[in-house]
């Protein structure tokens, strides 16, 4: 028999083997409208199969059992933004988000095991949406270990984390107000992440209960924006409340209302009546919208001294309102010398937040 013909049968083994390896080893593309994506927060799906992230912290979630994965993103308007990466529930570092292009964002991942991954809106919703597109990698499939509490923070910009993110951009390098905003290591999402919560940020840096930073009666204040998708106040996009059923409700809102403004506006002195009725106005409607929560109210870790007592008998006083029928408590930080930009706190303070709310949250959430 001729060898070459002995030969032929092995040869196309050793061909067909190579291309079943390649072919295995292929990685796909998923747009993000794919089941294996799982959202959280504030977010919207688009008609072109891509999803914007809204909130701060809103997210993407999904598995890969690849070597490495790329992440396809955009910014929903003309100037940048910043996305958070965690790989296997570790940080891993910020990404700037340029406009006008997709910017394709290529990651390592650790070897031989199936890796978790999560794509989380570092800004603001006043800093324009953040397009999630799509994710290429190796059998990309949905997570399995979702957590059943939810916790929602209500606030402005510290619960935003604005001004914390201060190693890569130190402040006032830049003319950008938002370049050193980080919320997924903000005070709320590292608690609920202890906790084993989901969490969503209904957060504005400035906004207040009944006036905001440097405004009196003009500008929309947290309850005329809550309800809004984009927490603008535009009313031509709501958001779905039944989207969410939360555990806990934290509200962190009383900073701007007791500011002083830019110090060159007209600034009437704090009305200790008018912030206490907008707050019991405002929690009214939480507990409409999520008839079984827990409701925590939390002081300023900016305000001590005169202002700090005042907000704490003006949220005692909201508690109170509530005694008969709910479960709600208020929450008295401890004093911090703030780190971050604009007198705000930065990323260790957030931690040391983190660490006073937790068996806080803990305790609320277990009664």
């Amino acid at each position: 028999m001729n060898k070459i013909a002995l030969l032929l049968p092995m040869f196309f083994l050793v061909v067909l083997g190579c291309k079943t390896e390649e072919k295995a080893e292929k990685s796909t593309f998923l747009n993000a409208n794919d089941k294996v994506f799982h959202y959280e927060g504030r977010t919207e799906q688009l008609t072109d199969s891509s999803t914007v992230f809204i909130s701060p912290a809103s997210s993407v979630t999904f598995n890969t059992e690849n070597d490495s994965v790329t992440l396809y993103l955009k910014s929903q308007t003309s100037s940048h933004n910043y996305i958070s990466v965690a790989i296997n529930g570790e940080y891993l570092q910020r990404y700037k988000i340029e406009p006008d292009s997709i910017n394709k964002i290529g990651i390592k991942l650790p070897e031989g095991s199936v890796n978790g991954i999560g794509i989380y809106k570092a800004t603001e919703a006043s800093n324009g949406g953040v397009i999630f597109l799509g994710a290429e990698g190796k059998k990309i499939t949905e997570v399995t270990n979702i957590p059943n509490k939810t916790i929602e923070f209500i606030g402005d910009s510290i619960t935003c984390g604005m001004g914390a993110d201060i190693e890569e951009i130190p402040c006032g390098t830049t003319d950008v107000w938002y370049d050193q905003h980080n919320a997924y290591l903000a005070y709320g999402p590292i608690s609920a992440r202890a906790l084993d919560a989901k969490y969503l940020l209904s957060s504005v840096s400035g906004m207040g209960m009944y006036r905001n930073w440097n405004d009196e009666d003009t500008a929309p204040v947290m309850p005329d924006v809550y309800e809004t998708l984009n927490l603008d106040g535009n009313r031509d996009k709501l958001w779905d409340f039944d989207q969410y059923s939360p555990d806990l409700v934290s509200i962190c809102l009383g900073t701007n209302d007791l500011s002083e403004g830019d110090g060159e506006k007209e600034r009437l002195p704090f009305n200790k009546e008018k912030y206490t009725e907008a707050y019991i106005g405002f929690v009214k409607g939480v507990y409409e919208r999520y008839p079984d929560t827990k409701v925590a109210l939390l002081t300023s870790p900016m305000i001590s001294g005169d202002k700090g007592e005042v907000l704490l008998e003006c949220l005692n006083k909201v508690k109170d309102a509530f005694a008969d029928d709910h479960t709600i408590a208020v929450f008295e930080f401890d004093t911090i010398t703030p780190g971050g930009c604009g007198s705000h706190p930065d990323l260790d303070d957030h931690q040391k937040m983190a660490d006073m709310l937790i068996p806080f949250y803990k305790d609320l959430l277990n009664q």
